[in-house]
């Protein structure tokens, strides 16, 4: 049997388009740095998105909404994702793209509502009674079958719990051994078993036995401290829609018609607005008795001029009601018409929706901005690449666009080390821009040899 040692990978990952943006990079007083957290310029649309975070966290932002407004490839998603990257994991943010409302299984309205749940966090503090400590005994006893027969069964379970303080035998019914085995429990393993429900979670191996073996998947925690017995809160972070899900699964009987049809792969179908409105009742409840606290997300709504006029009316109820995220909108378009009519509206947004936003600007990227973003981009994915061909990049960028150039970085790395280079270098770029258009380009050639295509 032969062991090898091999080299982590676990800091290799993917590299999305926005795998650099790591918040809004603003100072402590909410004024843009220059470049920071992965951003270059837009510095006004930083510092309006930052006072919309101080709102978020202050809770006083909920039902209200932001609209980034500007041409294409400026930083709309970006801005959206350092909003997230501000708030925090405890924040819920949910980012979904206009188009996806159309399905031909569940109503548009049903799509939205579904991501405006997902986008509202309910954190649950619940004090439970556990004991809790390192297993000295575990003793099942058995007793003479009462259905008969030769076999015996457990009557009850001895275990003995040790803490830094003291220790305790108790006595457990058998149902409690049966989660003891399934959770693997031996003697020396550190264990919670909870008061109420009789829940048994396995936490690791006592670290007095760290030195049992030379080489174990183990992993050893240190013994409780405290008494055996405690208290102990608990803190869950769950979303409305997770509330939602839950409580919709039918459950089933046991007939052949119900096995029949848990065994059938379940389609996705649509949550009613009995079921919402009973699940608000019991959150409003909590909420008032003070067990839970509401954490209003985020729900991101990209290309939202592809939402049509049924939609748009939809989003006007919705950021009325109570329990209300805080929507942050996205789009790219001029004055458009509005999907589903013939009336034109700025943005394809409709007059009266537009008079509840917030419209955040963003600006297009000069030279010098570009530059610093293709370099940022270079870093990420580790690419090696000399001044003078950043700078050619960059004017690639400016008579073309942002993105192509950004685009053009990874096989120009792989045209250098073709060509035994490490480092890119103006002539593979040449080459590269060479090899692929942009559209611009294609849409010039179309035009001139437009008799050669079908139309």
């Amino acid at each position: 049997m032969r062991i090898e040692e091999v080299q982590s990978t676990s800091k290799k990952q993917r590299i999305a388009t926005h795998t650099h943006i790591k918040g809004l990079g603003l100072d402590a007083n909410g004024t843009a740095i220059g470049l920071a957290a992965g951003f270059v310029g837009q510095a006004a649309a930083r510092e309006a998105a930052g006072l919309a975070v101080d709102m978020i966290r202050q809770k006083k932002m909920a039902g209200r909404a932001l609209l980034l407004a500007g041409p294409p490839a400026t930083g709309k998603t970006a801005l959206a994702l350092g909003i997230s990257q501000e708030l925090g994991s405890k924040v819920p943010f949910c980012p979904m793209v206009g188009s996806e409302v159309y399905s031909s299984e569940v109503k548009k309205t049903a799509v939205l509502m579904e991501n405006f749940r997902r986008a509202i966090g309910l954190r649950v503090k619940e004090n439970k009674e556990v004991y809790e400590g390192e297993v000295t005994e575990l003793s099942p006893e058995e007793a003479e079958s009462t259905t008969g027969g030769y076999g015996k069964s457990i009557s009850h379970v001895i275990i003995g719990l040790k803490t830094v303080k003291g220790t305790k035998q108790l006595k457990l019914d058998p149902t409690i051994y049966d989660a003891l085995i399934k959770e693997k429990v031996a003697v020396g393993d550190v264990i919670y078993i909870e008061a109420n429900s009789g829940a048994v979670k396995r936490v690791g191996r006592c670290d007095a036995f760290a030195t049992e073996y030379d080489l174990e998947a183990e992993e050893y925690v240190p013994i409780p401290k405290g008494e055996v017995h405690k208290k102990k809160e608990i803190v869950q972070d769950v979303t409305l829609h997770d509330l939602d899900a839950a409580n919709a699964q039918p459950q089933g009987g046991q007939d052949i018609l119900s096995l029949m049809g848990q065994m059938m792969k379940p389609r996705k179908t649509e949550i009613t607005e009995k079921l919402r409105q009973e699940i608000n009742k019991v959150v409003n409840r909590y909420i008032d008795e003070g067990i839970a606290e509401l954490v209003p997300g985020v729900l991101f709504i990209d290309e939202v001029h592809m939402l049509d006029i049924e939609c748009f009316s939809y989003l006007n109820r919705a950021l009325e009601s109570s329990l209300s995220p805080i929507v942050i909108l996205a789009t790219n378009r001029g004055i458009c018409n509005v999907r589903g009519t013939d009336m034109t509206s700025p943005h394809g947004i409709p007059v009266d929706l537009l008079d509840r936003l917030v419209i955040i600007r963003t600006e297009t990227y000069g030279p010098t901005e570009m530059i610093q973003i293709l370099a940022i981009r270079a870093q990420v994915e580790e690419i090696d690449i000399d001044e003078e061909s950043l700078a050619f990049l960059g004017e690639i960028g400016v008579q073309t666009s942002l993105r192509h150039a950004i685009q053009l970085l990874s096989p120009a790395n792989v045209v250098a080390k073709a060509n035994g280079r490490e480092k890119i270098c103006k002539a593979d770029l040449e080459e590269v821009s060479a090899l692929y258009l942009d559209a611009k380009s294609s849409a010039r050639l179309l035009q001139e040899q437009q008799e050669r295509y079908i139309t």
